[in-house]
């Protein structure tokens, strides 16, 4: 359980992996309200999500570099250190479209029909999103309840995604 733990917040457990969700779910949503393919689909998702990861690994880099008064006090962060930690920071966003881009490739293979990968895709992300709330407040030490509600808020914005395409289509 422990191990499960350090690697959700390595990467999924973190608030990039919500973004990187939030931000999955709006491209499935859209790109695919009307009638596009799977392999259509898959590629925006692919596409975006590399280029806001990309964005987001650079704001974090230039964040993180020390500036020059931090460096004459000697608490230097090269830029080396402060890539790596954005990188590590941000892994969430792409660990987020994992299970999406699965599902999408299921369809560009036939395995599943093409719209019902792109609901299923959808779909993926309000669990997603139900999970990593939950999560959020397992750790925080919350009674269930409350994690339960946790769960339904977070999810809350992938089923938005899932009624905009419901009203589009």
């Amino acid at each position: 359980m422990l191990r499960v733990h350090r690697a959700l917040r390595s990467g999924f457990g973190t608030e990039a992996a919500v973004y990187g969700t939030i931000l999955v779910s709006g491209l499935v949503a859209v790109s695919s309200a009307h009638g596009e393919t799977s392999i259509a689909v898959l590629l925006t998702v692919a596409v975006t999500v590399l280029v806001f990861w990309g964005a987001h690994v650079y704001a974090g880099t230039v964040a993180r570099v020390s500036d020059r008064a931090e460096r004459e006090q000697g608490e230097a962060v090269g830029v080396r250190a402060a890539f790596a930690a954005s990188v590590k920071h941000s892994l969430g966003m792409l660990s987020s479209a994992t299970v999406p881009a699965v599902i999408l490739l299921a369809g560009t293979t036939r395995v599943i029909p093409d719209g019902l990968a792109n609901d299923l895709a959808l779909w993926s992300g309000v669990v997603i999103l139900a999970f990593l709330g939950y999560v959020a407040f397992l750790r925080r030490g919350s009674p269930f309840f409350v994690r339960v509600l946790g769960a339904l808020g977070t999810a809350s914005f992938g089923l938005v995604f899932v009624v905009l395409k419901a009203l589009v289509h």
